[in-house]
């Protein structure tokens, strides 16, 4: 591996059954449904092993969230993890894109790691989780045990709070604001030996909302959100500004194609790593 570029690997963890594709992506009336893949990304580079995202354990609250919104195939993403040789010790640093159920759930599994957030993202559930409680459909998604590991983490001094855009936040990787499904939502821009590679966080569930419907260009926002239309297309056009518009550059952490533009490592139980 180069010092000068990242190691990159998406590693699928768990599939939902029989998701409707216009629950995801807005206006996708006629799309069916998918048994949508669920992911995480390892980047190693150096000294670092960081993951942009952690998955989720199916434990206590973490299983009780899978069942309400029908993800009945999953493996544990430490197992998948150490199909590369990473013990959860290992990992030095979490990226958290979001703070969704699914995206940050297993953080309490690596318990050496310091977790990056976007301040915006984490102030803004505290704020939303104190609303009364019809305002409950903004949350729905968020698991507040998560939020309590990281408080947790916080009085430990692991968690790192980032205010918006910065390049190398580690050499090589570089952090952008791309608020919308979530109000704070990040996506991460990472140099490899294929070149710059963004990992979309959920700003993107599909092609679709990059490509438009039919392929017209037109950007498309998710169904899910609780952020604007607005902040949604901004952040997609900001992904296809740092991809150049090559797709072959995207990484769809729910892409329903299961990365045909990456090379298969492994499969274990019927989930898949992936080499970018």
């Amino acid at each position: 591996m180069s010092d000068m570029v990242w190691d990159v690997h998406v590693i699928e963890f768990a599939r939902s059954k029989d998701q409707l594709v216009a629950g995801l992506i807005h206006g996708a009336h006629d799309g069916g449904t998918v048994d949508l893949p669920f992911s995480f990304i390892l980047a190693r580079r150096n000294d670092k092993i960081v993951l942009i995202d952690t998955g989720f354990i199916r434990e206590g609250s973490g299983a009780a969230f899978a069942e309400k919104f029908g993800i009945p195939f999953w493996i544990s993403p430490v197992r998948m993890l150490e199909q590369l040789g990473v013990a959860a010790g290992d990992v030095t640093d979490i990226i958290l894109s979001h703070a969704h159920f699914d995206h940050m759930g297993g953080v309490g599994a690596f318990p050496e790691a310091t977790i990056h957030l976007q301040k915006r993202e984490y102030l803004s559930w505290m704020e939303m989780l104190a609303m009364p409680p019809q305002f409950r459909l903004l949350t729905e998604i968020i698991n507040p045990d998560d939020l309590r590991t990281a408080y947790d983490a916080s009085l430990e001094h692991r968690l790192k709070l980032v205010d918006g855009d910065v390049d190398d936040y580690f050499p090589g990787l570089h952090l952008r604001l791309g608020q919308g499904h979530t109000m704070g939502q990040q996506f991460v821009v990472l140099d490899t030996a294929r070149g710059r590679v963004v990992v979309a966080g959920d700003c993107i569930y599909g092609k679709a909302n990059i490509c438009g419907h039919n392929n017209d260009g037109a950007y498309v926002p998710l169904a899910n959100a609780v952020g604007s239309t607005y902040d949604q297309l901004v952040a997609i056009d900001r992904i296809n500004q740092a991809i150049e518009g090559d797709l072959s550059r995207l990484i769809i952490l729910h892409d329903s194609d299961r990365w045909p533009h990456l090379t298969p490592v492994t499969e274990v139980d019927g989930f898949g790593i992936f080499q970018v």
